[in-house]
């Protein structure tokens, strides 16, 4: 065993890698940081992610049994007792509550607390925590740990402190801006989703989080990450507000071949709306917490995809060199358009991504599932690099998101508001088994500034040997919108792929709305 050990040391390459192998494979990474006199940093969680890259993976302890098959009331009646929020007693803006393991949190994840002097672990104690269940209490094993935790901010009040960000199972996050409440999440990274060899799933092993200032309007942190092909190490610094931005700098490290690398993950949740079938015996008009794709292209070119739930995986890649950003927004945000007083879909944040350092050649993936209910985030959305990334490679990537209402994007032009999609009218037995009738609404303030010398013409295009048969742009003076349908059909076995814009003088006056409609769909079914 010592050997193969000190075989993992000798092919480290710098000093303070050696150290972090060696606490590594002594099982004592919390403490690795206690081991550098002085200050610490981004660098030094760079080299621990180096050093373990450089090593077989070793999968975290996972917590026993009998708390992994905790029912969700069960887990949720282990509440973090406020009172005992870091940084309470200092006055700060900035406060954080632990999330216990347990449930669906299986393998806790180590924290520290960073000051001048350096990093000292946060152990975990029972007596953090309030629990309901008093059998329960007694069984709570003394070093559970924690899942994650909650960065809490006076966000919409001053009196008032609410969770603006919370880090808990693999590499999942949750962000809101002023005015929000929890929707969608964005991921450190996302390995192989939506390919058939299965996905991995990386995860946020050890947390460093700095101690701000007493009146500081930002806070920052560091996180590792591991998993069995990449490691990586991640810095956050958080800046709360209309809309809470977060700058992410981060350094992966891969140990083998990863076909798909999945840069700045969003996931979120689509289960139906203004543009499917509404599922039968459910009243409320639309289920979402993202409704579209939402892409700033190299040349400038904005591109909505709306979002779909699936009969079968449908997975599209986007060109995107230098990409300038992308996101998946909640651009409705009308309350009428879901009549939920529970589950507030009208206040789900959207979130936008925008490189700080170019990333080059890549595409952005869009990955739908299908779901049968809306308990599952069946959307996610990254970019990509262009090929396979082989093992024993490094990559460096800086970028900012922003978490808030859907004009996070404003530099946007015109935008497609609506999608509504529905069969096509009977021109014809042919065309009534095959055809779709698709109506876009494109509204902003170009379309509102032109003349009635200069009017907007649609541009529509019908990709995968579809055919648009026919298609009408109407003004509507009552909403002030610009109404687009189209009448097209597929080829034969494949999908509806469909792009519009409307253009002015020959220039673009809106984004370009694309959709792609799978065949079987909810439309038409599985059998028309």
């Amino acid at each position: 065993m010592l050997d193969s050990m000190f075989q993992r040391l000798r092919r480290c390459r710098a000093p303070w890698a050696l150290l972090a192998a060696l606490a590594l494979a002594s099982g004592f990474g919390a403490t690795t940081a206690q081991a550098k006199r002085g200050g610490f940093g981004f660098d030094d969680v760079v080299e621990l992610a180096k050093a373990r890259a450089g090593s077989p993976y070793e999968a975290p302890r996972q917590i026993p049994d009998f708390m992994q098959k905790l029912s969700m009331n069960e887990y949720r009646a282990i509440r973090f007792d406020s009172d005992q929020s870091l940084w309470r007693d200092g006055g700060a803006r900035f406060e954080v509550q632990m999330i216990p393991a347990g449930a669906y949190y299986r393998r806790p994840v180590k924290i520290n607390l960073v000051d001048a002097g350096g990093a000292k672990p946060l152990m975990f104690r029972k007596e953090m925590f309030v629990v309901e269940n008093e059998s329960l209490a007694r069984r709570i094993p003394a070093n559970l740990g924690f899942a994650g935790f909650k960065l809490t901010y006076p966000l919409n009040r001053k009196s008032l402190r609410e969770a603006v960000l919370t880090f808990a199972g693999a590499t999942y996050f949750r962000g809101v801006g002023a005015g929000n409440e929890t929707g969608l999440a964005a991921r450190g990274l996302a390995i192989d989703t939506g390919l058939m060899s299965g996905e991995e799933f990386p995860q946020f092993v050890e947390y460093w989080l700095e101690r701000p200032a007493k009146n500081s309007e930002a806070m920052r942190f560091y996180a590792l990450m591991d998993s069995r092909r990449v490691s990586g190490a991640y810095q956050f610094s958080v800046y709360p507000g209309a809309p809470t931005k977060v700058d992410v700098k981060a350094v992966l490290f891969t140990r083998e071949r990863v076909e798909l690398l999945g840069v700045a993950p969003l996931t979120s949740m689509f289960y139906y709306g203004e543009n499917t079938s509404r599922p039968v015996g459910d009243w409320r008009p639309e289920v979402h917490t993202s409704d579209g794709l939402l892409m700033q292209m190299g040349n400038d070119e904005w591109v909505w995809n709306p979002l779909l739930n699936p009969k079968a995986l449908h997975v599209q890649a986007f060109g995107a060199n230098a990409i300038k950003g992308f996101g998946l927004l909640q651009r409705d945000t009308r309350f009428e358009s879901y009549e939920d007083s529970e589950v507030r879909f009208d206040q789900k944040p959207s979130a936008w991504v925008v490189p700080k350092v170019s990333w080059g050649d890549g595409r952005i993936m869009l990955i739908e599932i299908p779901s049968k209910d809306e308990s599952n985030d069946n959307i996610v959305a990254f970019w990509a690099p262009k090929g396979a990334m082989e093992g024993g490679q490094e990559l460096a990537l800086e970028y900012r998101i922003s978490f808030g209402s859907p004009d996070v994007d404003k530099a946007a032009p015109p935008r497609a508001i609506n999608t509504f999609v529905g069969r096509g009218e009977p021109l014809d037995e042919e065309s009534a088994q095959r055809a779709y009738r698709l109506v876009v609404d494109f509204a902003g303030e170009a379309l509102d500034k032109l003349t009635p010398e200069v009017l907007p013409v649609a541009d529509v295009s019908a990709q995968e040997n579809g055919e648009v048969i026919e298609q009408f742009l109407t003004y509507l003076e009552e909403r002030k919108i610009w109404r687009l349908s189209i009448l097209a059909r597929p080829a034969d076995g494949r999908p509806l792929a469909l792009r519009a814009a409307l253009t002015a003088e020959g220039k673009p006056v809106t984004e370009t709305w694309t959709y792609t409609l799978p065949e079987p769909n909810s439309i038409y079914g599985a059998k028309r």
